[in-house]
């Protein structure tokens, strides 16, 4: 094969400048090439790429053929082995993987690439689009999560809070390394609760993003958290907003203040750095809070199928009990939709029975209230 690529050419027109060893190989490495200059050009966040190429390869290495030679069957004997056996994948992550085909097969048959063409004079047999409505998975539910996930009640949220704040005391009367970190890591969950954070949001916070709310002066430089790295829209790139301090969740200031004025300066002295440095200088990954959440469940005999995102869906169930519109929980918590919301929506049977008197009240009279 030629040691220079011109890689100014479109890959179509790279293939016929060289003379490859392994043409399947190098041909299906160019595919693959284009489809992620097609994508990133499309805004994509280059991660997600590099993701969707990974599982492209892997498909094909199951498949132990070429994409010009897949069939719906291989599809179909793909996704009935991933949903079969003792760890099937959730129906959602079968129809994310059944996307990724079905949008680099619609790259490959678009004549505007000439992979078809190439591909019959090269190989005798052309690219076609596997995934068709008869052998995907159907989207019909707004919300296909495990329906063992959901909100933490009132106790368990305390129960929670305690052992994470047991541990610090635990290391700390013991006399070994760690007390810092674990005041670190109550924090953050009291900060992802107290806010309704995402992993993501709460990692990427610093010391800039604590601000002053002039509608709430008592709460000082703790009045809001701007969010600089919300989930956005495929090509949109990162949504800001501004979660307010509420007053039911006030509790958080004097947590944020303490570790802001002496837990973090001695793990760091950069004052416009990460809000949650490490030890090492480097910020708290997600998997790490994955993992210590886990922890942390456990020793408070929680649930495991509880989550760290579950504290999210805590706080809208939270506001939502307290009287809070649906429109300011949805600016809160960063969903462009209200049906989102609704998801995230558990409310507890307290929240019920309180709506359920008020009606009977309004109907029938102050004697028909629950006391």
């Amino acid at each position: 094969m030629s040691d220079h690529l011109d890689l100014s050419l479109s890959p179509t027109r790279r293939l016929r400048s060289v003379r490859p060893l392994h043409e399947a190989s190098f041909v299906f490495d160019e595919m693959l090439n284009g489809w992620r200059d097609q994508q990133r050009s499309r805004g994509l966040d280059p991660y997600g790429v590099e993701v969707r190429i990974k599982f492209i390869r892997r498909f094909a290495g199951y498949c132990e053929k070429p994409p010009w030679q897949w069939g719906p069957g291989d599809l179909e004997d793909f996704t009935v082995r991933s949903m079969s056996g003792s760890k099937p994948l959730a129906k959602s992550t079968i129809r994310n993987y059944q996307m990724t085909v079905r949008i680099f097969c619609a790259y490959l048959t678009d004549m505007r690439y000439e992979w078809v063409a190439e591909c019959l004079e090269r190989f005798g047999s052309a690219p076609q689009q596997i995934c068709h409505d008869w052998n995907t998975v159907a989207h019909l539910l707004e919300y296909e999560g495990r329906p063992q996930r959901r909100a933490l009640t009132y106790d368990e949220l305390e129960a929670f809070f305690a052992c994470a704040d047991e541990r610090v005391e635990t290391i700390l009367a013991a006399g070994r390394k760690g007390a810092l970190s674990a005041l670190r890591d109550a924090q953050i969950f009291k900060t992802i609760y107290a806010f309704g954070l995402r992993r993501k949001e709460a990692a990427s916070l610093e010391l800039a993003d604590l601000r002053p709310n002039p509608a709430a002066p008592r709460f000082g430089t703790y009045g809001a958290v701007e969010v600089r790295w919300g989930k956005g829209s495929s090509g949109s790139g990162p949504r800001r907003r501004t979660v307010l301090t509420l007053p039911e969740l006030d509790w958080v200031v004097d947590g944020l203040r303490q570790w802001v004025d002496e837990g973090r300066p001695r793990l760091s002295d950069d004052p416009r750095g990460a809000l949650w440095p490490t030890e090492r200088g480097t910020r708290v990954c997600l998997r790490y809070l994955d993992s210590r959440f886990a922890d942390l469940r456990d020793r408070a005999g929680l649930p495991v199928e509880l989550s760290l995102h579950a504290l999210r869906h805590t706080y809208v169930t939270n506001l939502i009990e307290w009287g809070y519109s649906e429109k300011f929980v949805q600016d809160q918590v960063g969903h462009l939709y209200a049906s989102t919301t609704a998801i995230y929506t558990s409310v507890g049977n307290d929240y019920k029975n309180r709506v359920i008197a008020q009606a009977l009240s309004r109907v029938y009279g102050d004697s028909h209230a629950q006391p």
